[in-house]
């Protein structure tokens, strides 16, 4: 796998990453059926950050390192943004484990350098 693929997938990725984001604080703000407004972005957002995802992993990003990275900042984002956004609280314990998710992700991204994937059989 050469680093153009990769690099190519990081902007889809990003913007995944962002419209699923978008899609969660959209699930919180729609207070079950009362917003039902809301639930247009749920909808799009999942829909757009899932087709996104797919458009990564055509690019040759490892399904590992692509959705471990989705999935993670998709939950230090939300957990960011519910707080600034609808007041949840972040405890001590909380704010660690976020910081477990980032180191996480970055030895899975680290790790996914140290050799080539294996050809899957047609």
């Amino acid at each position: 796998m050469t680093d153009r693929p990769r690099r190519s997938a990081w902007p889809p990725l990003l913007v995944a990453i962002g419209l699923e984001v978008t899609a969660t604080l959209s699930l919180r703000a729609a207070e079950g059926f009362t917003h039902p407004l809301w639930l247009i972005f749920v909808v799009l957002g999942y829909s757009g950050s899932l087709w996104l995802l797919s458009v990564v992993l055509d690019r040759g990003m490892p399904v590992g390192v692509a959705y471990g990275i989705w999935s993670a900042f998709g939950v230090v984002l939300t957990a960011v943004f519910g707080t600034v956004l609808f007041g949840e609280l972040l405890g001590p314990v909380q704010i660690i484990g976020v910081g477990v998710i980032v180191v996480g992700v970055l030895l899975v991204e680290l790790g996914s350098h140290k050799r080539e994937p294996t050809e899957v059989a047609s």
